[in-house]
């Protein structure tokens, strides 16, 4: 018999989506291990290397137990970088029991796989995504540090198709974050800049995983 199909899985749990256009829906949460960037403002940092393998089955397993307690018809596949290890196996197994997924990407990566909802987020300094993210994202959000400029934004929402939305997150709660990010949003709409709007973490808001 062949070996049990593999991933390196950081945690899993059930909550409500807290970024991007899917905030506030109920979601399973699998977030899996390994990171290719390891931003400075990474606030999964525990995900860069902690984790435990598990079949592909025990994941399932897990998924349908936390559905059973926290009904939903979502599950969202995050991490760290989750397109660092091969996702085909598991997606086609959610796929086959009727949930619908979402991918959390930094973008340089990409698998051609049964998503319903790639979110990317593009990180400094290069920015970098595939192209084929181009057609395949349904967001982009952008983490507002202290380095990120009006040219960055400008510049990646012009290689997107205008109903393309553009999400500019703060990078914490603190009040620096939150004004610069209102201050690029008003430098954007001036500059004529659509689809573009303001982003918060509702998790952290409610104090929720």
């Amino acid at each position: 018999m062949p070996p049990p199909l593999i991933l390196k899985v950081n945690e899993m749990f059930a909550s409500v989506q807290g970024e991007g256009l899917r905030q506030g829906k109920p979601t399973i949460f699998i977030r899996l291990t390994g990171c290719n960037l390891k931003c400075t403002f990474c606030d999964t940092r525990a995900a860069w290397q902690k984790g435990e393998d598990m079949s592909i089955s025990r994941i399932i397993k897990g998924v349908e137990m936390l559905k059973q307690e926290f009904p939903s018809e979502w599950v969202c596949l995050t991490g760290g970088e989750p397109l660092l290890q091969d996702l085909h196996p598991l997606t086609s197994q959610l796929k086959e029991r009727g949930f619908k997924i979402q991918i959390e990407t930094n973008a340089t990566e990409f698998q051609t796989l049964p998503v319903d909802w790639y979110s990317i987020s593009p990180k400094p300094e290069e920015y970098f995504f595939r192209t084929e993210y181009l057609s395949a994202a349904r967001e982009i959000k952008l983490v507002v540090d202290k380095n990120l400029e009006l040219a960055v934004i400008q510049q990646i929402k012009d290689q997107f198709p205008e109903n393309t939305p553009l999400l500019l997150q703060p990078q914490s709660q603190k009040n620096w974050s939150k004004r610069k990010a209102m201050f690029l949003l008003r430098e954007a709409l001036q500059a004529g800049i659509r689809n573009i709007r303001l982003a918060v973490q509702l998790h952290k808001i409610y104090k929720i995983p």
